[in-house]
C-alpha cells in the first residue's frame, strides 16, 4: 500500500495541464504527459527557474494518471524535511511518483541515503518517477556519488522562462479559469508595473477575483489601482 501521507501535502486536483500556458515548453509538457500516461521516458527530471511553474506541473501530472486510473503520489520534499526519511517507503507501488524541491535534500545524508533506496526500488517495480529542482542534477550538491549519477539517468527537461507575450496569455488562462474576465490592457498594466513572477501575479488574481465578486464590478484598470492602493499593494 502507498504510505499515508499529510492530508495537506496531497496533490491538488484543480492544477491541470489545461491550465498551465506553456509557451516554449510544449515539448517538455509533452513529455511530462506521457509520463504520467505511462508512455515514453519512465524517468524524468524538470528543472527551472522559480515561478516556471514546475509544481504546478508535477501535480498536473499526478492528476493526468490519477485520471486514468493510476496510483499516483506527490511529495514536497521542501514541506516534507521535518517528517523522517521512512517516509519514502513504500513509494514503488504507486504507478507514478512526483517529487518536488529535490534539492532540499542535499547535504542531508539520511535523506540521501533513503531517496537512493527509494529509487532503486522504484526503478524495480517500474514506478514512473518525476523530479523537480531548481537547477540540473549535476549542480546539486549531492554527496552521495550513486545518488548524484541516478538522478542524472533520465530525461532532462529545462523549462524555459516565459516571454512577455506569453506571461500575458498565463495570466489571462489564469484568469478565465478563475471566472475572471481579464481585458489584455489590464493584464498589460499589471506586468508592467506589479511583481512579475507568476507565483505572485497568481496570488493577486484571486484576490482581485474576489474583490470583483463582493463589489460587483467588472476587473478595470480604475478598480485595479483602487483595490491596490487600498490594499498596500504599490510596486
Amino acid at each position: 500500500m502507498l504510505p499515508q501521507l499529510p492530508l495537506q501535502l496531497a496533490f491538488t486536483d484543480q492544477q491541470s495541464f489545461a491550465q498551465y500556458h506553456a509557451g516554449a515548453n510544449l515539448e517538455t509538457v509533452a513529455a511530462l504527459k506521457r509520463c504520467a500516461r505511462g508512455e515514453g521516458e519512465p524517468y524524468l527530471y524538470l528543472w527551472g527557474e522559480h515561478g516556471t511553474g514546475k509544481s504546478h506541473l508535477l501535480q498536473a501530472s499526478c492528476r493526468e494518471a490519477h485520471g486514468s486510473g493510476k496510483r499516483a503520489a506527490y511529495l514536497p520534499l521542501k514541506a516534507l524535511q521535518d517528517h523522517p526519511p521512512s517516509l519514502l517507503e513504500g513509494l514503488e507501488h504507486a504507478d507514478l511518483v512526483c517529487v518536488d524541491d529535490i534539492e532540499t535534500l542535499a547535504g542531508r545524508d539520511l535523506w540521501e541515503q533513503a531517496f537512493f533506496h527509494g529509487f532503486n526500488r522504484m526503478r524495480e517495480a517500474g514506478t514512473r518517477l518525476i523530479v523537480a529542482g531548481h537547477m540540473p542534477p549535476a549542480q546539486i550538491p549531492i554527496r552521495l556519488p550513486d545518488l548524484r549519477t541516478r538522478l542524472e539517468w533520465g530525461l532532462i527537461l529545462r523549462l524555459k522562462p516565459l516571454s512577455d507575450a506569453d506571461k500575458l496569455a498565463a495570466l489571462r488562462l489564469r484568469a478565465h479559469h478563475l471566472g475572471l474576465e481579464l481585458n489584455p490592457q489590464v493584464g498589460q498594466f499589471l506586468l508592467t508595473r506589479y511583481p512579475r513572477d507568476l507565483p505572485s501575479l497568481w496570488r493577486l488574481l484571486e484576490q482581485l477575483d474576489r474583490a470583483t465578486l463582493a463589489a460587483k464590478r467588472k476587473l478595470t484598470i480604475p478598480f485595479l489601482k483602487q483595490y491596490l492602493e487600498e490594499h498596500s499593494c504599490e510596486p
